[in-house]
């Protein structure tokens, strides 16, 4: 095999397994006295574990401050949050909860050491102004298994509306010290959100797979975590033990692989449309992952067979539809066919909505195609037509 020259960016100290939350008031120590804990209202904090971690903390003799988020993160809500504890001196960021809250965090601690708006910063909104650090030490524990976040160097901020937005702080200098993944916090995640945070982190895996930017380092660990998805997802979403628990672990472990992949090398045509969706509709982003990825894919799939039957996407599309499928010896064709039944069938048994639950109407679409071609659209394996984008939102309505 021929190996191009490629390069992967700084990745946090990882641990991962059963029980591993029980570390990281030893973590948190080491980096001194105050840790400021970032959690959802109600994802840990209403869990026997909180009064626990948080003796723990005080018996390893660290002083702890609270923040909640809820929804997906502002910059208003990042800049509040420096500005209160920015006198606190603290010493270390621990974020417990969902891609939204270790988000949040992220910003948090990279603007703690300097009290600066997290405008100044912000991709294709703010300032342009270049972040340098440092960041204060941020501790990631992922409670569910989909964004990735605790691997990857971005805080995604947004404001809702049509004058919103969802954009990127993003600088290696935010990646976590440590990404602290127990897949026993993914317990108490209600279905619908297994099944769009599953959705969302196979997208990502995939995206990455076929991204221009792919290389030997990434596609194995791709391959490896839309493996784990294969065989994890449905029995996590089910929630019939013992078969759930270890769903929940592979379901764990894809999600990390995904933040780890879509950081090296991109993502594609269906995170290029989540960003204005997710911020002009009230539209989880999970639930756009897993409702737009089969028709993307086809969309994908026809363009490269149109104009481009040497892109080196289509074997990998292939390859994973004989893996989704367990059937080795079928043909392209019959593998590119198998690969967008099955992401289709798993959307509808995961009952995820269409577009138009969430207010989103077709007169809605070429605003929403003139604001998809952002980063993760340029790593898509093929330049989409306008026309071609559309009718992956058409399909979806």
């Amino acid at each position: 095999m021929q190996f191009s020259p490629f390069s992967i960016s700084r990745l946090p100290r990882i641990s991962f397994g059963s029980g591993r939350l029980n570390e990281v008031p030893a973590l948190a120590a080491t980096y001194g006295r105050t840790a400021l804990l970032v959690t959802g209202k109600q994802s840990f904090c209403a869990t026997p574990r909180w009064q626990s971690f948080t003796q723990s903390l005080e018996t390893k003799g660290v002083r702890w401050l609270h923040l909640t988020v809820s929804g997906e993160p502002s910059p208003t809500l990042v800049d509040d949050a420096v500005n209160r504890f920015r006198s606190e001196a603290v010493d270390v960021v621990v974020a417990i909860g969902g891609g939204s809250v270790l988000d949040a965090a992220k910003a948090i601690a990279g603007l703690l050491p300097h009290g600066n708006s997290v405008m100044d910063h912000l991709e294709g909104v703010g300032k342009n102004i270049p972040y340098r650090g440092p960041s204060t030490p941020f501790i990631a524990v992922p409670t569910t298994a989909g964004t990735g976040s605790e691997a990857t160097k971005n805080s995604v901020l947004s404001i809702s509306g049509r004058d919103g937005f969802k954009k990127s702080f993003r600088d290696e200098c935010l990646v976590p010290e440590y990404a602290v993944i127990d897949p026993d916090l993914l317990a108490s995640c209600p279905r619908e959100l297994v099944a769009a945070d599953g959705m969302d982190a196979f997208t990502q895996l995939l995206e990455s797979y076929v991204s221009i930017k792919a290389n030997p380092f990434i596609d194995a660990l791709a391959w490896s975590g839309m493996t784990a998805v294969k065989e994890g997802l449905f029995a996590a979403w089910e929630g019939k033990e013992p078969e759930a628990s270890l769903g929940r672990g592979a379901m764990a472990y894809a999600a990390l692989l995904s933040g780890i992949c879509l950081a090296q090398v991109g993502l594609g045509s269906v995170h290029g449309l989540a960003s204005p969706l997710g911020a002009y509709f009230p539209i989880p982003h999970g639930v756009v992952c897993g409702t737009l990825v089969a028709a993307a894919t086809e969309t994908n799939i026809k363009a490269m067979q149109g104009r481009e039957m040497k892109n080196p996407a289509l074997a990998k599309y292939a390859k994973v539809g004989r893996l989704l499928t367990d059937q080795d010896g079928i043909d392209d064709a019959t593998a590119y066919s198998a690969l967008i039944t099955t992401l289709s069938h798993w959307g509808e048994r995961l009952e995820l909505p269409r577009l138009h639950c969430y207010g989103i109407a077709e007169a809605d679409f070429p605003w929403v195609v003139a604001n998809s071609r952002g980063s993760s659209m340029l790593t898509n394996p093929i330049v989409l037509t306008d026309a071609e984008i559309n009718a992956v939102l058409e399909r979806r309505l």
